[in-house]
């Protein structure tokens, strides 16, 4: 039986909106703005979920585990960007939150949409990554039925890998294969089926909300302070000084010098606040697992 797309929640026409060619610009945008505040409140019903999907991330990451995320088209692009964002702010290893496209790199910038139709290419292209049970795979579209992604979470299941789906309708198919679900339903388009719009929107929130909280809790926060951004440009390292400032309130001229003597903002900060030189701070942050609060706890002990 042929299966009726045309029934999905984000491919409905929304009502309100079928006179959209006739608007002017202030109008278009007041109806896009007015369905885009709809979009949090869908998020916070899945908070749940989502919450339960950190706390899988947590432990594969504690784990030397991975986090993948599929997707196609929009919802893969989402996936790529989230990912790519991990290196700088968090100072992690690229492999460490990796994505993968339907269509591979060329369909970041340029749609390749018929690669999302193939259920074995999604297996393949996650299984060349040597997934093991350690990692935890989520798999982003916002139909929930995408055969890319769904080949990959079978994959992943097969291996024993933690499987989250990410879909914007409810009971999809992707959520007959994921062990958790997180299904922000913001309903029916402005453009009818465009779902780079709310549906984009609630997936990216959630994608910030999965890596965010699970680097929190791994060390990579001190209070809300980004103690492990990367230094790779002026702007950065004048971050670096200025993050290292709140952390320990302490002067610009402290701050540039402590970063100068250790290398590294956490490092940096726990030598203030302990009042060690470099080398004890780096050794009280490894017996602290790179967790600033605790390695300064230490040294009081």
């Amino acid at each position: 039986m042929k299966e009726n797309l045309g029934a999905l929640v984000t491919e409905t026409q929304n009502l309100k909106y079928t006179n959209l060619d006739t608007m002017n610009s202030a109008e278009i945008i007041q109806a896009m703005n007015e369905e885009d505040k709809t979009v949090a409140l869908a998020v916070e019903k899945e908070i749940p979920n989502i919450a339960k999907a950190v706390d899988k991330i947590v432990v594969a990451f504690k784990s030397s585990g991975r986090l993948f995320y599929v997707g196609a088209g929009t919802s893969g692009r989402l996936g790529v960007l989230d990912a790519s964002e991990c290196p700088p702010t968090f100072g992690v290893e690229p492999e460490m939150v990796q994505a993968i496209m339907a269509g591979g790199d060329s369909a970041y910038i340029k749609a390749v949409e018929n690669a999302e139709d193939d259920a074995s290419l999604g297996r393949n292209d996650l299984l060349k990554r040597k997934i093991t049970s350690k990692d935890v795979v989520v798999g982003v579209a916002a139909s929930g039925r995408t055969p890319y992604v769904i080949g990959a979470l079978e994959a992943a299941n097969e291996v024993g890998a933690t499987t989250i789906a990410v879909v914007c309708n409810p009971e999809s198919a992707m959520t007959k294969v994921a062990q958790i679900t997180i299904a922000p339903v913001v309903g029916p388009e402005v453009l009818t089926g465009s779902t780079r719009l709310k549906a984009g929107t609630a997936q990216k929130m959630v994608l910030n909300m999965l890596t965010t909280a699970s680097m929190v809790q791994i060390g990579k926060v001190f209070g809300n302070l980004m103690v492990d951004v990367q230094m790779t440009n002026a702007k950065l390292v004048d971050r670096a000084v200025r993050i290292i400032q709140k952390a320990t309130n302490c002067s610009p001229e402290i701050a540039t010098k402590a970063l100068k003597d250790c290398g590294s903002t956490k490092i940096a900060i726990v030598s203030i606040l302990a009042e060690v030189e470099a080398t004890e701070a780096k050794q009280l942050l490894e017996l602290a697992d790179g967790y600033v609060r605790k390695a300064i706890t230490l040294k009081k002990k």
